[in-house]
This record gives C-alpha cells, sequence and structure tokens, in this order.
C-alpha cells in the first residue's frame, strides 16, 4: 500500500494529538496523586496503561507518517 502525502500528515497529526492530550491528561494525573485523591489502586493502575499504550501508538503513528512523508 502507497501512503500519499496527505496520509502521512494525517499520521503525524493523530501523533501529536495524542502526545499533546496525553501528556496533559499524565500531568493531571500525576497532581492528582499528588494532592492524596483518595481512589482505587486499580484506577491509578488503569490510567497509567492507558497513558502508556497511547504513546507507543503515538509513536506507531509517527514512526509511520514520518516514513510517509519522506518518501514523497
Amino acid at each position: 500500500m502507497k501512503l500519499e502525502r496527505k496520509h502521512a500528515v494525517l499520521l503525524l497529526g493523530v501523533a501529536l494529538w495524542n502526545v499533546v492530550t496525553f501528556s496533559t491528561f499524565a500531568k493531571n494525573l500525576y497532581s492528582a496523586y499528588e494532592r492524596g485523591e483518595d481512589r482505587a489502586a486499580g484506577y491509578w493502575i488503569a490510567h497509567t496503561v492507558l497513558i502508556v499504550v497511547n504513546f507507543a501508538i503515538a509513536g506507531a503513528l509517527g514512526r509511520l507518517g514520518w516514513r510517509a512523508y519522506r518518501q514523497r
């Protein structure tokens, strides 16, 4: 499958969006933890896993988008 430049830009945009939104989410989650919010351990674990997985997705999309962008 051959990706066009518009696809590459879309992939890079989605990767950037994931990084920005989940960086903010991670910062807010850490702030809540530091404030001592009373939550079950599963809450902290599930949200941390969500953040890590979304950063991995952003990395994969960014790498794919960058490779497609450079090919054109």
